[in-house]
């Protein structure tokens, strides 16, 4: 497949990317990559970043799976949504069933990180249809969402100003830096925070859509779904980082509990970031998932 490369965070071998495509939604138009054949994994990211969070786990396994890593419209896509788009959990839940269905894809592998997590939390016990099993890394549930200190940004996002103010700090290198490697272990490339925080900087649109779904974040959407995990009917899997200081493996443990077949696969040396800091285990741990639970057929 035609692509460019570009190298991982870790200044590891190359990744060749597929080129962008861009499908039309209700919502608006959602951008994404695609790479390998096989069954069908659809990748979701959180707040502010895009799709880049996931290169290296779609080279790990692209010779076993068809990967599709979009650009979800959480304020580091390049794509606005159109001005009425519903951002909100159950909005952007629905945005990932359109996207599945728009591809007519069935039998999907979702897996989510971060905040991303939590709305394929709100996915799967909203929208299942598509959907063959879930693979949750380090990611925001029940009470945590978002988790604390993040968990001022959505009040502030309400206010007169408050997407001004809560923007002020990533204007300053150093801080910028700090934040983003508050979530890994291993650096950060400087240039690839500033391609994630560029977008709403730039374009009034885009932040406009960043701040809707900053504003949508609450537990509430997290606690809702957790009282459905017992009707879930698929596989679950939990690649959690253990030294995550946001989302602690007691998270883990709590949905694994909750969630009926659930089980947790451990990921060393990692922090939120599970897929950058460590993407050939968490490609390995995708891999054999989806062996063991594929669909005859």
């Amino acid at each position: 497949m035609p692509g460019t490369t570009r190298e991982n965070h870790k200044g590891a071998a190359p990744i060749a990317l597929a080129e962008h495509h861009e499908v039309r939604l209700p919502s608006g138009p959602v951008r994404y990559r695609e790479v390998g054949s096989g069954p069908p994994v659809v990748f979701v990211h959180g707040l502010l970043v895009d799709g880049r969070l996931w290169d290296g786990v779609a080279d790990g396994l692209a010779e076993h799976c068809r990967c599709i890593v979009p650009d979800w419209p959480m304020g580091s896509h390049v794509a606005p949504m159109s001005p009425a788009a519903d951002l909100s959990p159950p909005g952007m839940a629905a945005i990932i069933s359109d996207f599945l269905a728009a591809l007519e894809l069935e039998d999907v592998t979702i897996v989510a990180n971060d905040s991303g997590g939590a709305i394929s939390q709100v996915l799967v016990t909203t929208k299942p249809e598509r959907i063959g099993r879930l693979v949750l890394t380090n990611c925001d549930s029940y009470e945590h969402f978002p988790p604390a200190p993040f968990n001022v940004m959505p009040r502030l996002a309400k206010l007169p100003g408050g997407m001004t103010v809560l923007s002020a700090p990533f204007r300053i290198g150093a801080l910028r830096r700090t934040t983003y490697s508050m979530l890994v272990k291993q650096p950060l490339d400087p240039a690839l925070a500033d391609a994630w925080l560029e977008p709403s900087m730039r374009d009034a649109d885009v932040k406009r859509d960043l701040r809707k779904f900053t504003i949508g974040m609450n537990k509430r959407h997290t606690l809702a779904a957790a009282e459905r995990f017992a009707q879930l009917d698929l596989p679950v899997l939990l690649a959690w980082a253990r030294e995550d200081r946001f989302f602690k493996l007691a998270h883990a443990e709590r949905l694994a509990a909750t969630i009926p077949g659930a089980r947790i696969e451990l990921i060393e040396g990692a922090g939120t970031f599970v897929p950058l800091d460590q993407p050939d285990a968490v490609a390995a741990a995708i891999r054999s998932f989806v062996g063991a639970t594929a669909v005859p057929g």
